[in-house]
């Protein structure tokens, strides 16, 4: 009891980042990026110095440290140095402005600030009183720390003293991305990630430290962190990180170069690319096949997560490509995914099945599970969940229901245990006594030849009664007209029960997304 408790050490640096070197994969390289290249025992140096010099800095245990970094490989020296001597590391959005972050530091009371210099104009504009930060520390990927942290972690010993932690101490916190009201600090322990690693990584897609992973989802971001950080570190698998912007152009330089056999994106990201490289092939007067050498022939599995995958689009990246892409749903509370799609066994439009160590119940209005095939509010039983809300009791009564997590979101379940996404629970349509999903309708018209995305949000007609209308983006080469309206209208009304049908399509240019790139369906209701 030395310690003050009975559980055994576990330390998630020491799992992650130690352990792959006491299993000899030092030498191993362990990130890629484009300036070079860093091993396993790289990122172990990087982070027993940064651990010593965050100790420096007067860090102790559970202290909370921001962190505001791009997708460098100081992000691992800081994420990991911070868990290793038990401190509290918070990755937030790089996307965001001063106020934001003035809400995160003192929502959070960080004491210390580890920020990318590009990002240092953004935290300088803050107009507001930080009172709990003292410490900022700015970092240049090719240059290391600005002074004066660069001089402490210049001297600091290239071993550092792992705290005595549990699998249940808090390991690190996620900010929810506050779709209804403020981001929410949901905090996560030690093991979380090791958890999900099992589940998922190794038990869904079947990472090995034989695999190369690229994520387009940055790794401030729940998917990206466990795609880009915590998942290959947990195979000791290889990781490709750039930090600019993922556009299909950098994308496809970035798989040429490295040659990942696992792939990560959102929809919006799949859709991006496929019509990046149908544009070229229109331009070339060439067609595409999928046994014919291709930009992704040296990866054996694409992941989707962020909002559900339109099946179209699935279809055309299979046709393309010949692989399949895995959609699948994860929550902040969560960690990373808990219902996927498997290798082999892709339903098309659906998340796919339970992730292994993961329940699932769909409930009605009064917490009653609904029979197969009906709508429900998804809760979710597993060992990655949330302890808490950082100072939110009611949010986290309301969702963190004993052993279950209220994702908000409403699904269907079917005969052969696939679930399919309707939906947020305020997304939902009440066309006339019935329930109408958003996605449902956004899938179907998906299909139509000149849709390049859609989004399906309730309105209200002449007689104050809700309909469906369509927001679409129209494909390069289409042209908006009324009669294409009509045909997408007739379109929908093959092919969806009469309640789903939109009343109104309406071409815009492009739909209004989250950080994330999750559209923001609240935006098209105003």
């Amino acid at each position: 009891m030395a310690h003050g408790t009975s559980q055994d050490f576990f330390n998630a640096a020491d799992y992650f980042v130690d352990r792959n070197v006491r299993q000899g994969r030092g030498h191993k390289v362990a990130v890629y990026t484009e300036h070079r290249n860093y091993t396993y025992n790289d990122i172990q140096k990087m982070t027993n110095k940064s651990a010593n010099a965050l100790r420096e800095c007067g860090l102790r245990v559970d202290d909370r440290v921001l962190i505001l970094l791009l997708d460098v490989p100081q992000f691992y020296a800081a994420f990991w140095g911070a868990i290793k001597i038990g401190a509290v590391p918070i990755p937030v959005n790089t996307t965001l402005g001063s106020e934001d972050y003035a809400y995160f530091l003192n929502d959070s009371r960080a004491k210390l600030l580890i920020i990318s210099e590009e990002l240092l104009p953004v935290v300088t504009h803050i107009q507001g009183n930080l009172p709990y930060l003292r410490d900022l520390v700015v970092i240049s990927e090719t240059e290391g720390a600005h002074i004066p942290f660069r001089q402490k972690y210049r001297h600091a010993p290239a071993e550092a003293a792992t705290e005595y932690t549990t699998r249940d101490d808090v390991g690190f916190w996620l900010y929810s991305s506050g779709s209804t009201g403020l981001p929410k600090g949901a905090i996560h322990s030690h093991y979380d990630m090791v958890a999900a690693t099992e589940g998922f990584a190794q038990a869904v897609i079947g990472l090995t430290e034989e695999d190369t992973v690229l994520s387009a989802a940055r790794l401030f971001h729940a998917y990206g962190l466990g795609n880009s950080c915590y998942l290959p570190f947990g195979v000791g698998a290889s990781v490709v990180l750039n930090s600019e912007v993922p556009t299909p152009e950098k994308v496809f330089r970035l798989v040429q170069r490295f040659r990942p056999t696992v792939f990560f994106d959102i929809p919006t990201h799949y859709a991006e690319l496929l019509e990046y490289l149908e544009k070229r092939d229109q331009e070339k007067g060439a067609g595409s096949q999928a046994d014919a050498a291709h930009e992704f022939s040296s990866v054996r599995i694409c992941v989707s997560a962020g909002e559900a995958l339109p099946a179209e689009i699935y279809r055309r990246w299979k046709e393309r490509f010949g692989i399949e892409i895995l959609d699948g749903i994860g929550t902040s509370e969560l960690v990373h995914i808990f219902i996927c799609n498997r290798p082999g066994d892709v339903r098309p439009g659906s998340s796919g099945k339970p992730v292994p160590g993961y329940e699932l119940k769909l409930v009605d209005d009064q917490g009653k599970e609904v029979p197969k095939g009906e709508i429900g509010t998804l809760l979710v039983k597993g060992q990655t969940a949330a302890q808490q809300y950082w100072r939110g009791r009611e949010k986290t009564l309301a969702t963190m229901q004993g052993e279950w997590i209220n994702t908000g979101d409403k699904y269907r379940g079917d005969a052969d245990g696939y679930f399919w996404c309707a939906g947020r629970a305020d997304d939902m349509l009440k066309v006339g006594d019935a329930w109408v999903s958003p996605i449902e309708v956004e899938s179907c018209i998906a299909g139509h030849a000149d849709v390049r995305e859609v989004a399906v949000v309730g309105h209200m007609d002449e007689k104050g009664l809700v309909k469906p209308k369509a927001f679409v983006v129209l494909r390069e080469g289409a042209e908006a007209s009324s009669g294409l309206a009509d045909d997408m209208r007739r379109w929908a009304a093959d092919r969806l029960p009469p309640h789903h049908h939109p009343r109104w399509i309406e071409f815009v240019n492009q739909l209004p997304k989250g950080p994330t790139g999750k559209i923001q369906r609240s935006s098209l209701r105003e």
